[in-house]
């Protein structure tokens, strides 16, 4: 008799797609919001950079807390405080302040659906599969961010922010039943691998290191480069006719999210077959050349000349591809350097790192943007965020064979 599966994946990933939800609304509509709201582009970046801050915060602290409470229940809570907190910013975010306090809530919410789903995905996968599960996991998120902007967009559109952030807040009340269900048959605590002793030998504890200043790097340019593309495109096709602004929140979304989906799916299966490094250097290099090269494609007029509509959204689903795809392959790698017993410590010293520097990228590119020349603003915010494409890039080489 076939005995039950301890972790339901396919409804984790579900429940992950609908916490996630509320994850892009800001960015979707933030070209609209810096002037209903009187906001700089720097005060516009640091809404988004105080939220990257909490949820590094949060994923810190989740990371303890699972060690001690199990990460069954930190998810379970984490997805209720999201659904609560995503409520609050959807009926009381009308300002610069009000924004940058009731986000920071969703940010400190987050965290704990992040890293105990990692958690329990790598303790409840066979050895052979954890990229791939892992791949799964992390896919949601990316699933989730294409609602977010897509839905944001229509609502934008028809009926103002409020609308957008209402919408999107109500799938995060979805996500709070899925992620119950999906941890229906799951223990409390996985004490039988936890409490196996493994040793930490300084190849591992090598690797680890670089896996984590690689993981800095990555979350400067993945954060940045979330926080203002939705903004940069609608810079960009403002004087084209081509799109409706429905229409524009639809191939933002899957040129930014649906690629990063497949990359997360591809990047984990791709991993098992031809190991860990290839893959992070691939993705490495890929993303440092579109962070380099991507924001030139804007002029003080449109796109530039040369450069169709086509070609602009490739680019950025290049890029979106690029900046996710390594995602779960260094938190698989990261499940196989650490020992059980240190995984949680790991990813919260990881995640606190390297969400800090993300939390910093939004506000960097909304300052260089702010005080830079028209025509070359969007090309050095973009180059900016290139510094961590650069720095994962050497981590990735530096990994051992």
């Amino acid at each position: 008799m076939a005995t039950k599966p301890l972790l339901n994946l396919p409804l984790l990933v579900l429940a992950r797609i609908c916490t996630t939800a509320i994850f892009m609304t800001y960015p979707a509509c933030l070209n609209l919001l810096l002037s209903e709201w009187q906001m700089s582009a720097a005060q516009g970046g640091l809404i988004q950079g105080v939220f990257t801050i909490c949820f590094a915060l949060s994923l810190l602290a989740t990371s303890f807390l699972c060690d001690h409470y199990g990460a069954r229940k930190v998810f379970v809570l984490s997805c209720a405080a999201v659904a609560i907190s995503a409520l609050a910013f959807a009926l009381f975010a009308d300002s610069f302040w009000s924004a940058m306090w009731l986000l920071a809530l969703i940010g400190l919410a987050q965290g704990g659906t992040y890293t105990p789903s990692i958690m329990l995905v790598s303790v409840h996968s066979p050895d052979g599969k954890k990229s791939s599960a892992i791949g799964w996991a992390i896919s949601g998120m990316s699933a989730g961010y294409i609602i977010s902007i897509f839905l944001s967009t229509i609502m934008l559109d028809f009926y103002g922010y409020q609308a957008a952030f209402i919408a999107t807040a109500s799938f995060s009340v979805l996500g709070w039943i899925l992620g119950v269900a999906a941890m229906r048959n799951t223990p409390a605590l996985p004490m039988a691998v936890l409490q196996k002793e493994q040793l930490f030998t300084a190849k591992k504890q090598r690797r680890s290191r670089l896996l984590t200043l690689g993981y800095i790097g990555h979350s400067w340019e993945l954060m940045g480069m979330w926080a203002w593309m939705p903004a940069f495109l609608a810079a960009t096709v403002v004087l084209s006719d081509d799109f409706t602004a429905i229409e524009l929140g639809l191939w933002t979304a899957l040129a930014l999210h649906l690629s990063g989906a497949i990359a997360s799916l591809s990047s984990g299966y791709a991993a098992e077959h031809y190991g860990i490094r290839p893959v992070l250097i691939f993705f490495a290099a890929l993303g440092l050349i579109c962070s380099l090269s991507v924001g030139w494609l804007y002029t003080a007029d449109g796109i530039s000349t040369g450069v169709s509509l086509v070609m602009l959204f490739a680019a950025v689903a290049v890029y979106g591809f690029s900046s996710v795809g390594d995602s779960a392959v260094m938190s698989s790698a990261m499940a196989q350097a650490v020992p059980a017993q240190h995984l949680g410590k790991a990813l919260g010293l990881r995640s606190i790192l390297g969400m800090g520097a993300g939390a910093l990228a939004p506000i960097s590119f909304g300052v260089v943007l702010d005080v830079a020349a028209v025509d070359i603003a969007w090309g050095l915010s973009f180059v900016s965020l290139g510094m961590g494409g650069l720095i994962a890039l050497v981590c990735a080489f530096c990994l051992a064979r």
